[in-house]
């Protein structure tokens, strides 16, 4: 969907674009099918999909209407625990609210992806975590003038990144960019529905809604990092950065800066056992990969899950080839070597015979990563909405 865009001037001459999608856009009978159809895919299976869709046009005209007339109240969350790989608590929305969380989704994100920094790589189209290391090693090998001098990275990670979203603060930044009251009103039932350690706090990790809303939210930060420490060499996955200089004591310059204005603007904190300055050669651990000049490798901790979560299962199981295809992007022809050695030679997985090759280490920065990748859902980190 196209978006609507108008710019909004400000004292001292500075524009800033505005949200001029109306609230018909989002509630339209046309958006709300639509969404359905996104909505659907992969979940038509599902009992509680398939009670909603028995009475279809039933249930959107319903909704419809309670959203024209303001009568729309979001529902409760199904919460459960997933082990993605530490616990995380997942709270699912009923199908009706995530059908809500959909149409919202359809008009708001094309406006807000508009905004965002190039640099900025989760739950966005044709962003995700290869483009994100992919981006990090370009990072490096100019800052290191390809491998030749000491680059040192500076690693971050939010504490408790969804479950420290403060509402008022993204409902403030939100006011920012929209000025229609009704898109505002549906958008704070949708945050209001729920609640982490307190009333007013987190986002539900699941929800459709919240990999847009913690994007707008952090594009602060991003902001912040661009434009006021004018970090050049810096990438952000949801709630994992990284920094890149050649000098260590201008990343030990910025990192009081970056844990006051997180603290300050955003009501964040900086996770203490997660924050490090390291040289690369050391090994920079990134988004489930160690990063080294020429090369990476994958976590201890990845290989071990991936061996027990394809243990048993068929050669061509999504399981086996996501994992052999993950693995793809990096140097792990060892652990490649142990999943395959699982089948027997009958049920052996080619690895030539399913793409897989190792990436020579000149060049596999360049070949890792090259398709396009829509947004992964929700942090794979994510989960679906």
């Amino acid at each position: 969907m196209r978006s609507n865009t108008g710019s909004r001037f400000l004292g001292g001459g500075f524009s800033r674009t505005v949200f001029t999608h109306t609230y018909e856009d989002i509630i339209s009978i046309p958006n709300l099918l639509a969404a359905w159809r996104e909505f659907v895919r992969g979940k038509s299976g599902k009992p509680d999909v398939q009670e909603f869709q028995y009475r279809l046009f039933g249930n959107i005209f319903a909704l419809h209407t309670e959203l024209k007339y303001k009568t729309y109240a979001h529902g409760s969350y199904r919460h459960f625990k997933v082990n993605d790989p530490k616990p995380r608590d997942i709270h699912k929305a009923s199908v009706r609210d995530r059908l809500v969380h959909h149409a919202i989704y359809r008009v708001l994100y094309p406006f807000f992806d508009r905004t965002f920094i190039a640099d900025s790589y989760s739950c966005r189209n044709w962003k995700g975590t290869h483009k994100a290391m992919n981006r990090f090693r370009t990072f490096a090998r100019k800052v290191s003038e390809n491998d030749t001098r000491t680059c040192w990275v500076l690693k971050c990670d939010i504490r408790k990144f969804f479950a420290s979203v403060d509402q008022h603060v993204l409902r403030t930044i939100l006011e920012r960019y929209i000025t229609d009251s009704d898109i505002l009103l549906l958008l704070d039932r949708v945050i209001g529905s729920f609640y982490s350690t307190e009333i007013g706090k987190g986002l539900p990790l699941g929800n459709l809604t919240s990999q847009l809303l913690v994007n707008i939210y952090m594009n602060e930060f991003d902001q912040f990092m661009k434009h006021t420490i004018k970090a050049r060499y810096y990438t952000r996955y949801a709630d994992d950065f990284v920094i890149v200089s050649r000098d260590r004591r201008e990343l030990e310059a910025m990192l009081p800066k970056i844990d006051a204005f997180l603290h300050e603007s955003l009501k964040l904190t900086l996770h203490p056992q997660k924050v490090s300055i390291a040289t690369l050669v050391s090994g920079v651990d990134f988004l489930g990969w160690v990063h080294f000049p020429g090369h990476r490798a994958l976590q201890t901790a990845t290989k071990r899950r991936a061996l027990r979560r394809t243990q048993g299962l068929e050669v061509d199981s999504p399981t086996v080839r996501s994992y052999l295809g993950m693995m793809s992007h990096g140097n792990t022809r060892k652990a490649r070597s142990a999943i395959e050695s699982q089948y027997s030679m009958s049920g052996r997985i080619d690895g030539q015979h399913l793409g897989l090759t190792e990436w020579p280490r000149s060049d596999f920065i360049q070949a890792g990563g090259n398709q396009p990748e829509r947004g992964e859902d929700a942090n794979t980190r994510d989960v679906p909405g």
